[in-house]
């Protein structure tokens, strides 16, 4: 077996240290051992105080986030594009794009609320919000680093721009692209969960986390925490798979 035991050793340490400071403290209000988070986790399927079972507050969450992740990236991936390709749509978007990014998705939530009520739209803006800017200039980032060998070539046999950017731009920027994308949903899942805990929401993991903080039911809220974890490195490895998959021609061609 190739699996390496090391890997293991700092999550290990990590679970021993929590279980001891658990014991040390001696307040499941202020940190829950380890036994009582794993009877949440281990029950996915249980009613938590009323409020729907884990599993179902973790498919809501992965139902806005998959929303919102998609409308992000059908303005992002082309937007990008068009600011890759053509320096004119750079000149026009980038001094927008470049005073826009840095502020926080989450500063938005009061413009998301009064302008969208709130519910799912203010949700789903907030979520595409954060995932757009990252496959934004990952996709423009993308189609200025595609040999200008590969569009002069084709360009050269009489392509259309058309034909140049589906046959020649889009593959060879596939894979930033997909880079971008990858990060753009991580974001957007820290997102959903913090649009989860504004008032008025009423499903979803950081509702859950929320609504058991009030009840004082701190297992709830590390299980939560925990879920959110492990849902954010599975969606990760998904990208990651894929990535070796579809784009391993990409470590040949540097």
């Amino acid at each position: 077996m190739n699996f390496r035991f090391h890997k293991l050793l700092l999550p290990l340490s990590l679970i021993l240290l929590w279980q001891v400071l658990a014991l040390y403290i001696s307040n499941p209000f202020v940190l829950p051992n380890i036994g009582a988070v794993l009877s949440v986790l281990l029950r996915p399927t249980a009613d938590i105080l009323g409020s729907g079972s884990l599993i179902d507050n973790a498919m809501m969450s992965l139902f806005r986030v998959a929303l919102g992740f998609l409308i992000a990236s059908c303005l992002a991936v082309p937007l990008g594009l068009a600011m890759g390709h053509w320096e004119a749509a750079r000149d026009v978007a980038g001094g927008l794009i470049s005073a826009l990014r840095p502020v926080p998705p989450l500063a938005w939530v009061p413009l998301a609320m009064a302008w969208l009520k709130i519910g799912l739209l203010s949700i789903l803006f907030i979520i595409a919000l954060g995932a757009f800017f990252p496959i934004l200039l990952s996709t423009a980032q993308g189609v200025l680093g595609v040999k200008r060998s590969w569009m002069e070539a084709v360009s050269m046999m009489g392509a259309r721009e058309s034909d140049l950017i589906r046959s020649v731009i889009l593959p060879g920027s596939a894979p930033e692209i997909w880079n971008g994308m990858r990060v753009g949903f991580g974001i957007a899942w820290m997102c959903v969960v913090a649009a989860e805990m504004l008032p008025g929401t009423s499903s979803g993991l950081g509702y859950l986390i929320m609504y058991a903080y009030g009840w004082g039911q701190i297992q709830v809220v590390v299980a939560g925490m925990v879920a959110i974890g492990i849902i954010g490195i599975l969606i990760d490895q998904l990208f990651i798979a894929v990535e070796r998959r579809w784009f391993s021609w990409r470590s040949y061609d540097r």
